[in-house]
């Protein structure tokens, strides 16, 4: 009996996802669930919107959490090949070019865009970022005045009601030091991009600023194995179940929480 059947038993290791494609502003999106009242936004890592796994934790957490789930396009249609990335034979991809093409300047309001458009229809909206979209989500949870707001305009209060940031990247210490929503860190051990002196900071910062946080340490695990889930590395599919149960329980608590308030 296989690991995936004996031992690991939360998640549909090689499912289909269950979602439908349609559209989130302008991107092309899976969506995933029938919640009117509640929406989560995946703000993908490296892999894209069409990696298998992160298909596959949407549509847990549209089940587990009672969500509509979306998880759009941000890199404009292009797709990295996914087995260089997960065995990290990283030289293969050309990853600086690609960055460049979808830099924080470059993403950013659309990511916004895709944010305020849920924020219009759902009564609570989280975000879940992996790896890249950590610092997004982090975006997300800010305020913006007028004069920096990527949508332009007017003053604009945070788009989503809580988030998720699991192993982030391209994090800064102002991104740390904007967000006010409630926060749910899902930290890998082993992560030479959410650096120690990086987590001190954040969890320093949080606390400092009285921001409500949920810190979710991941021992013996590496950076991107919460959407990556690569049975071959030890620890790595338990990780990714547990990431994927901790949010879903991080939800369901801020849900109650806001429904308590009125």
């Amino acid at each position: 009996m296989s690991l995936a059947t004996c031992c690991l038993k939360t998640f549909s290791w090689d499912g289909t996802p269950a979602g439908r494609i349609g559209k989130l502003d302008q991107n092309s999106t899976y969506i995933t669930g029938d919640n009117p009242n509640l929406a989560i936004l995946i703000v993908h890592d490296l892999l894209g919107w069409s990696f298998p796994n992160v298909r596959l934790l949407a549509d847990h957490y549209a089940r587990e959490a009672n969500a509509t789930v979306y998880v759009p396009d941000f890199f404009d249609g292009e797709v990295l090949p996914f087995e260089p990335l997960i065995a990290g034979r990283f030289h293969e991809v050309d990853l600086p070019a690609f960055r460049k093409r979808n830099s924080r300047d470059i993403r950013e309001p659309e990511v916004f865009r895709c944010a305020a458009a849920l924020r219009g229809i759902y009564k609570v909206t989280a975000a879940v970022g992996f790896c890249y979209g950590g610092w997004a989500v982090f975006r997300l949870g800010a305020e913006h005045p007028s004069s920096s707001s990527p949508l332009g305009g007017v003053d604009q209060r945070p788009l989503v009601d809580c988030i998720t940031a699991a192993h982030p990247s391209m994090l800064t210490e102002e991104d740390i030091d904007g967000v006010v929503v409630p926060v749910q860190i899902l930290a890998p051990e082993l992560d030479p991009i959410f650096t120690p002196e990086l987590k001190r900071y954040t969890f320093d910062s949080l606390q400092r600023r009285g921001v409500p946080f949920d810190w979710q340490h991941f021992p013996k695990v590496e950076h991107a194995c919460m959407s990556r889930g690569d049975l071959t590395k030890p620890g790595e599919g338990a990780a990714l179940e547990r990431g994927k149960n901790a949010l879903v329980a991080w939800v369901r608590q801020i849900v109650s929480e806001l429904e308590v308030k009125g």
